[in-house]
């Protein structure tokens, strides 16, 4: 499982405005349930386990939340970052950082918000699609601060590795025609004595 460090982690939307996305959590949605619509879009009230040990060792009182979204990517099993209730995220008109209050949406009681990469300060995502990540990240912890790579690594971690070499034929002069035809004549040629051989 992925570390989270001790400091917290703050993603900066302007010089002046600031959001702490450490005290965000990765969960785990554990039900799906739909609940209407707003605005021409699909709600789904999710119930997501953001403490515990696993799915079937959990308090219900304190590791589960349940937040209604309009995010059409939410599956059951997935793992996503929620802001809690009493965490900030920052507005979408990119104005004052909006708190996270417990609020009826859709006739359910919603305890959070899922967010998206542009919310987690992340490059590359869509606005309203939540985040999505590997099984690797610990329910419970802080989400990480840049978006995973396909291969689980984080981009601001340092890779060890020495950089791939570059592929052979990237960046050579290419073959004229002459050059070309010169080569096929010498494998012919190649050929024909093994042939004979």
């Amino acid at each position: 499982a992925h570390r989270s460090s001790v400091h917290p982690t703050f993603v900066s939307y302007s010089s002046t405005m600031s959001v702490d996305i450490s005290q965000y959590k990765v969960g785990v949605i554990i039900s799906l349930e739909d609940c209407g619509s707003s605005r021409g879009k699909a709600l789904r009230a999710c119930k997501i386990r953001i403490g515990g040990t696993d799915d079937s060792s959990y308090d219900e009182a304190t590791d589960i939340v349940t937040v209604v979204t309009s995010a059409p990517n939410v599956r059951d099993k997935s793992r996503v970052v929620v802001a809690p209730i009493g965490t900030s995220v920052q507005a979408d008109d990119g104005g004052e950082p909006l708190e996270i209050k417990k609020v009826v949406v859709g006739g359910v009681t919603s305890e959070g918000m899922l967010c998206d990469s542009k919310m987690l300060g992340w490059i590359g995502g869509a606005k309203g699609i939540a985040v999505n990540l590997p099984d690797s990240f610990a329910v419970g912890s802080p989400p990480p601060s840049s978006k995973p790579r396909p291969n689980g690594a984080i981009d601001d971690e340092k890779e060890s590795e020495e950089p791939a070499a570059p592929l052979p034929g990237l960046f050579e002069k290419k073959l004229s025609k002459e050059e070309k035809k010169k080569l096929a004549a010498e494998r012919k040629a190649k050929k024909k004595a093994a042939k004979e051989a």
